[in-house]
């Protein structure tokens, strides 16, 4: 079974506007992306979500025309463009993007999907955790809204994959480390929010799921560029956990050059039968991951 994530430029400026351009046809490029790289399971991350899947919907009729049918679907509403009603970003202004619980500007911008030709459920979702209520988390006391921030800037889903003993998904999209100040309010709640997931396997957030896989977008690099490197190593050097792709990058910005920000980390029960990037189409910088398990 393949496993892929992509965080693909599937964000407009606007609710709808996503819908529109799948129905005029401008996303061929990215439908035969998916079709010919072909995963059995795909985390689209930055994907405008809308309340009944309409977008989600549309595109997998245009990736069935192509030859890749995917009769599974998964979406929920995401923390980016959630209306905080207080004034988060210190500009002295309600409503904006930086007010929102994950930046957006409307609701449901930049959110998470899946695709799947498995059955697939969402176990539990984290989106709702406080940053304040992760177990050993990074604010300050300087932060705004310890009783209303939570911690996603997207959403932290636990997915469902299969039956006994089930295969689960851990996906999430986390904040930039940039675009703040000296406090690197947002590297450390980048950090945190991959942290989570450690903590989870701890058991310091339930029961740990029996065959965790890392899934998604950590947005923090090994050794290069922002972001708190010692949080993505502590994922990487985790025993429970496996690299299939070890220095291998998932984007090229101009601004930084190449990087790797996008994971899919096994457990390390699991047998890998190969792992890949493809590479990136058109002016969309991020690179397709893959990784092929062996699965019953």
């Amino acid at each position: 079974m393949t496993l892929a994530t992509w965080n693909v430029d599937l964000t407009r400026r606007g609710p709808g506007l996503l819908l529109r351009d799948l129905l005029k046809g401008k996303l061929g490029l990215v439908v035969g992306e998916i079709a010919q790289a072909d995963p059995d399971v795909l985390l689209l991350t930055d994907i405008d979500h809308d309340h009944d899947g309409v977008a989600l919907a549309q595109l997998a009729r245009m990736l069935a025309e192509a030859g890749a049918v995917y009769p599974y679907r998964l979406t929920a509403r995401p923390n980016s463009g959630m209306p905080t009603g207080l004034d988060l970003d210190g500009d002295g202004r309600l409503g904006g993007a930086g007010d929102a619980q994950g930046y957006g500007e409307f609701s449901g911008q930049g959110g998470m999907a899946v695709l799947s030709r498995l059955p697939v459920t969402l176990e539990r979702d984290f989106s709702a955790l406080l940053w304040a209520d992760l177990p050993g988390n990074l604010r300050i006391a300087e932060d705004p809204a310890p009783d209303l921030q939570r911690l996603s800037s997207s959403a932290h889903w636990q997915l469902r994959l299969g039956s006994e003993p089930p295969l689960s998904l851990l996906a999430w999209h986390a904040t930039p480390p940039v675009f703040d100040g000296p406090d690197d309010r947002n590297g450390r709640r980048g950090a945190d929010e991959l942290a989570l997931w450690l903590r989870l396997l701890d058991g310091a957030l339930g029961a740990p799921p029996q065959i965790p896989v890392l899934i998604g977008d950590a947005n923090i690099d090994p050794a290069r560029g922002e972001g708190r490197h010692d949080a993505i190593r502590a994922a990487l050097d985790d025993p429970r956990l496996q690299d299939p792709l070890p220095g291998t990058d998932t984007v090229i910005w101009e601004q930084t050059g190449p990087m790797r920000v996008s994971y899919i980390l096994p457990s390390a029960t699991l047998t890998v039968l190969g792992a890949q990037t493809r590479p990136p189409i058109a002016d969309d910088p991020h690179r397709m991951v893959l990784v092929t398990l062996d699965l019953p």
